[in-house]
């Protein structure tokens, strides 16, 4: 008999992290994942037609902007983790 699937796991799927062990970067790589997640649920969105390409474009790049401003606040652009 098959396992339910618990829906959660099924749609926000993680991966384990595989670079070198810094709490930072593990925290960022997090927040990737997040990102890559919610820009394929919008542009599935978009081409459903459920959201306007203008919709589309504002909110990939408000996550792009909270992604860029994660990787700065971890000091991940300092090159501290060297």
């Amino acid at each position: 008999m098959l396992e339910p699937v618990n829906k959660d796991d099924f749609l926000y799927q993680k991966r384990t992290y595989r670079g070198q062990f810094h709490p930072a970067a593990l925290l960022f790589n997090a927040n990737l994942q997040e990102f890559a997640t919610r820009v394929s649920y919008i542009s599935n969105l978009q081409t459903r037609g459920k959201l306007s390409s203008e919709e589309s474009y504002e909110q990939i790049n408000a996550l792009w902007n909270e992604l860029k401003s994660s990787y700065s606040s971890l000091g991940l652009d300092s090159n501290k983790l060297n």
